[in-house]
């Protein structure tokens, strides 16, 4: 029996109406001369106000995500296998966002934590259980979830250094902010690394926002010199890893066609 755009409707309703209740507003927000993201607490992890562009760009793949689960391809992954996830993520979103607006940056963190945990979870029923079968799976599924995976871990690193860090603006960098700052940094770099090469495909998308998140990061940290040049290597190494795995990626393609290793062509039997 043929799927039909009335299957499993009211969780596409409860996705349309979630979407835009709580996740379409992100959209906009960084195009508004008072959005929030500009008026947060300072930190020396703060990045650039374009960085959050990338939220946007995520709302806006996720806009095509809640059109797709209508076609029976989408319907297969956003609703028999995302299900009800989508609808908390927003809901999750919306608290975090407003948490983090109003300045409560502990609750922020757990909320980041939460965040991320439920994103995780998406993404590895999309990445393990749904792989794509036609560029729509790529554009609306995939390419939205692994962005956001990747942004998820920026947000939880910022906002931890919002709820326990020193005000850049009122403090100078001491030792143990500089030593934090570090491994932040080292870890976000090499989350960058595991993406782009974790799997035989690689992740780009998610290794492109932390690389992103980093040069944002770079452009930002005037106050410590430290912090400046620190997270300036950290984002040439992310660069890096991002074109050697792009570069990879090219060469098992091949325009296309995937190119077998020795060991791939030997015959199975004989």
């Amino acid at each position: 029996m043929a799927d039909s755009w009335k299957d499993g409707i009211l969780l596409k309703i409860i996705n349309i109406i979630t979407y835009f209740l709580f996740l379409g507003s992100n959209v906009y927000t960084v195009a508004a001369p008072e959005g929030v993201y500009y008026h947060g607490k300072e930190t020396y992890m703060t990045p650039a106000p374009w960085a959050f562009l990338i939220w946007s760009l995520i709302h806006l793949l996720l806009l095509g995500t809640i059109i797709y689960q209508f076609f029976p391809t989408g319907k297969r992954v956003v609703i028999d296998g995302i299900s009800w996830r989508f609808p908390l993520l927003a809901v999750l979103n919306a608290i975090y966002v407003n948490l983090w607006a109003s300045h409560h940056f502990i609750l922020a963190f757990v909320l980041a934590l939460c965040v991320s945990s439920n994103v995780t979870h998406i993404y590895y029923i999309v990445k393990r259980h749904h792989h794509p079968q036609v560029a729509a799976d790529e554009v609306f599924v995939h390419l939205p979830f692994s962005l956001y995976h990747g942004w998820t871990t920026v947000l939880v690193i910022l906002t931890a250094f919002e709820a326990f860090g020193v005000n850049a603006r009122t403090e100078r960098a001491g030792v143990w902010t500089k030593v934090f700052v570090f491994l932040a940094l080292f870890f976000l770099e090499g989350t960058a690394a595991t993406y782009a090469f974790s799997t035989p495909e690689g992740d780009l998308p998610a290794s492109i926002v932390i690389a992103w998140s980093l040069w944002a990061i770079f452009a930002h940290q005037t106050r410590s010199g430290f912090v400046r040049w620190t997270s300036l290597v950290f984002a040439i190494l992310a660069l890096i890893w991002v074109v050697k795995g792009a570069y990879g990626l090219w060469v098992k393609t091949r325009g296309g066609r995937i190119v077998l290793s020795d060991e791939e062509r030997a015959p199975l039997v004989g």
